[in-house]
C-alpha cells in the first residue's frame, strides 16, 4: 500500500512537471497577435514622420524658400505722380513737370564698370568713384541716376552698356530762372518740395506717387507671368499765384541796382495790392535760381519781407500816428513843442539831424520825421494805447501769409518799457516788424482802413475753384483821410521828395532805422534805410516797398521806390484822379 501510494505520488508529481513543460513554449514564443501590434506601430510612426516631413516641406519651408526666391528678385519701384503746374496771375508757366528718364542697373550684368563710370561722369556729372561704388553693389537694382534729361539719357543708352536700363520719368523745370526763384521755391531730388511755394502747397502740387511692383529676369526685364502689382499715380493740381512776372523781373532788377548804387549788404522789396492783399512782386538779395541748385547763395532760400523781423525806424511812425488821430487825442494841425532833445532815464532821445529847438505841427513832425515830435505825440496819447493799437493793427503776429517760415515780428508787453524804450518803439526802434507787416499796413491806408491777408495763392483751374480772402476794417475812413494828407507832405516838403512823380500824388515815409551788431549793440554810422508809400489819388491801391541793409552814412531808397512804382503805374496803367 506504501509502494502503490509513493508510485501515485511520483505520478502526480510527473504530471505537474510534464504539465509545466507543455506552457514553456507559449511564454518564449510570445502572442502572434503582440508581435503584429508591435511592427505596425514602428510603421505608422515612420509614415508620422514622413507626412510631417512632406508637410513641413509643402507648407511652410516650401512657401519660405519661394519667397525668398521671389523677393530676391522682385523690386518695387516709385512711379512718381506728375507734379502740379505753378502759373502766373497771367497764366505764364513759373514752375512746371517735364518727360525726364531715370536711370538704373543690375551691377553684376555690368561688364565694364570702369568705363561706363567714367560715361556717367562725362553726362552728368560727379566724380567717378560715386558710380563705381553703385556698380560695385551686391544688389540687383542699383539707381545710377535719377531724372536725366530725355536726349541725354538717350545718349547713354545709344551706347549699349550692358546691365544698364532706363525708366520713364518726370522733372522739374523754372523756365524763368532766378526770376521769383524765391517765390516758387525748389524741390529736392526725389520731387519734394523743400522751399517756397513748392514747399508750401507741397501737398496740393505733388499728388500721391504709385508703385511698380514686379519680378525682374536676368535681363532686367519683368519675367513674363511673375508677379506683377502696379498703383497708378494721382497728378497734383495746378495753382495760379498772385505774382505777376514781368512786374517781379523788373523789381528785382531794380532793386540790385539799388542795393549797388546806396553800397548795401542786402536789399528787400514788395508790391502789395491793399485791396485784394495779393502780392505782385516781392524778392529779397541774392536771388535764388531753382534751376541751377549747384550756385545756391547763402541766403538765397531766404525771403526777407517775410522770413525775417527788423526794426523798422520812421516808416513805422505812420502807425503811431494813426493811433494818435484814432484817439483824437490830436489832429494833423494840432502844435507841439520840440526840443532839440529829450532827457529818458540816462539817454538821450534827438532826431537824426541836429536842430534848434522849435513848435512842430503833427504834420510837420512826420514829415520831418521827428523822433522828438513823434514821442512827444506817443505820450499824448499814452503808451498803453499805443502798445495796444500796435496789436490791434496786426504787428508782433503772424499776417498768415500762404509762405513757410513767416516771422511774427516782436514787441514786448508795455508793462515792462522803460521810458526811453517807449519813446523808442513810437519811432520804430526797439520793436521788429516784417516788411510785409509794413506793407499790410500802409495796404489798409491805401485801401480805406481795410486790410486784407496777404496771399500768393488765387485759384485751382483744374477745379475752378478760386480762394477767398476778408477784408478787415483796421482804420477808420476819417483817420485814413488825416493820415495819407500827412504822408503827401512827406514827399512834398519833407524827407521823402525823391519819392515824388510827375501827374501823381505820393503819401509815403522814409525810414532810417539803426540795427544792432551780435552783441545787441547798435552800430554807429550804419543803418538799415526803407521806403513805403502808396497813389492815393488813382484808381489803384498798391503799396511799393524797398528797404536796403547795412548802408554807410545818410542814404535813401525813395529813388528806387520812384522807378517801381513808375513801372507799375505804366504796366497796369493806372489813372491818376
Amino acid at each position: 500500500m506504501a509502494s502503490s501510494r509513493r508510485t501515485s505520488q511520483r505520478n502526480r508529481s510527473r504530471g505537474r512537471a510534464s504539465s509545466s513543460r507543455q506552457r514553456a513554449p507559449y511564454v518564449v514564443a510570445g502572442n502572434p497577435s503582440m508581435r503584429m501590434a508591435v511592427v505596425f506601430g514602428l510603421f505608422l510612426l515612420v509614415v508620422l514622420f514622413f507626412v510631417g516631413r512632406l508637410f513641413c516641406l509643402t507648407l511652410i519651408v516650401g512657401p519660405e524658400n519661394a519667397e525668398t526666391a521671389i523677393s530676391g528678385r522682385t523690386e518695387t519701384i516709385t512711379v512718381e505722380a506728375k507734379r502740379g503746374t505753378i502759373y502766373d496771375r497771367n497764366g505764364n508757366v513759373l514752375a512746371t513737370s517735364v518727360d525726364a528718364t531715370t536711370i538704373y542697373c543690375n551691377p553684376s550684368e555690368v561688364t565694364d564698370p570702369s568705363g561706363l563710370a567714367d560715361t556717367l561722369v562725362q553726362l552728368f556729372g560727379g566724380v567717378k568713384s560715386d558710380y563705381t561704388k553703385k556698380l560695385a553693389s551686391s544688389s540687383t537694382f542699383v539707381y545710377l541716376y535719377k531724372k536725366a534729361d530725355v536726349d541725354v539719357a538717350s545718349t547713354l543708352k545709344d551706347m549699349g552698356y550692358d546691365g544698364v536700363y532706363f525708366l520713364s520719368d518726370s522733372k522739374r523745370v523754372y523756365p524763368y530762372g532766378q526770376t521769383a526763384g524765391q517765390v516758387i521755391g525748389l524741390c529736392d531730388t526725389d520731387g519734394n518740395g523743400i522751399a517756397g511755394l513748392e514747399l508750401y502747397y507741397d501737398d496740393v502740387l505733388s499728388g500721391e506717387d504709385g508703385e511698380i511692383v514686379a519680378e525682374y529676369g536676368k535681363g532686367g526685364y519683368p519675367i513674363a507671368g511673375g508677379q506683377q502689382q502696379t498703383v497708378a499715380a494721382t497728378d497734383g493740381q495746378d495753382i495760379v499765384v498772385s505774382i505777376d512776372i514781368e512786374m517781379q523781373e523788373y523789381l528785382e532788377e531794380r532793386l540790385t541796382q539799388a542795393v549797388s548804387d546806396i553800397e548795401g549788404k542786402r536789399g528787400d522789396s514788395i508790391i502789395y495790392d491793399g485791396a485784394t492783399g495779393e502780392i505782385l512782386a516781392i524778392a529779397s538779395t541774392p536771388y535764388l535760381n531753382p534751376s541751377d541748385r549747384s550756385t545756391v547763395e547763402e541766403g538765397a532760400t531766404t525771403l526777407m519781407p517775410i522770413n525775417t523781423m527788423y526794426e523798422p525806424g520812421s516808416i513805422f511812425k505812420s502807425v503811431t500816428m494813426a493811433a494818435v488821430l484814432e484817439a483824437g487825442v490830436l489832429t494833423p494841425e494840432s502844435e507841439i513843442y520840440c526840443p532839440a532833445y529829450l532827457e529818458a532815464d540816462e539817454y538821450t532821445v534827438s532826431d537824426a539831424h541836429t536842430r534848434a529847438s522849435q513848435t512842430f505841427t503833427l504834420t510837420q513832425i512826420l514829415a520831418e520825421s521827428s523822433n522828438v515830435g513823434t514821442s512827444l505825440a506817443a505820450a499824448e496819447l499814452g503808451f498803453g494805447p499805443l502798445y495796444d493799437k500796435i496789436l490791434e493793427y496786426g504787428f508782433a503776429q503772424k499776417t498768415g501769409v500762404d509762405f513757410p517760415g513767416e516771422s511774427a515780428g516782436s514787441c514786448t508787453e508795455q508793462s515792462t518799457w522803460s521810458l526811453v524804450r517807449s519813446y523808442n518803439v513810437s519811432f520804430g526802434q526797439g520793436i521788429s516788424v516784417t516788411p510785409l507787416q509794413m506793407a499790410r499796413f500802409y495796404g489798409a491806408l491805401a485801401n480805406d482802413g481795410v486790410a486784407y491777408q496777404p496771399h500768393f495763392l488765387l485759384s485751382y483751374p483744374q477745379t475752378g475753384e478760386e480762394a477767398t480772402y476778408e477784408g478787415t476794417k483796421l482804420i477808420t475812413s476819417s483817420t485814413v483821410d488825416s493820415l495819407t494828407g500827412m504822408l503827401e507832405a512827406v514827399v512834398t516838403e519833407g524827407t521823402g521828395t525823391k519819392a515824388a512823380i510827375d501827374g501823381y500824388s505820393v503819401a509815403g515815409k522814409t525810414g532810417t532805422a539803426q540795427y544792432a551788431d551780435d552783441s545787441g549793440t547798435y552800430v554807429d554810422g550804419s543803418y538799415d534805410i526803407s521806403f513805403i508809400g502808396y497813389l492815393p489819388d488813382t484808381d489803384s491801391d498798391l503799396v511799393c516797398f524797398v528797404g536796403v541793409t547795412e548802408v554807410p552814412g545818410d542814404r535813401s531808397t525813395a529813388n528806387a521806390f520812384k522807378d517801381i512804382m513808375t513801372f507799375a503805374i505804366n504796366h497796369y496803367k493806372i489813372a491818376a484822379q
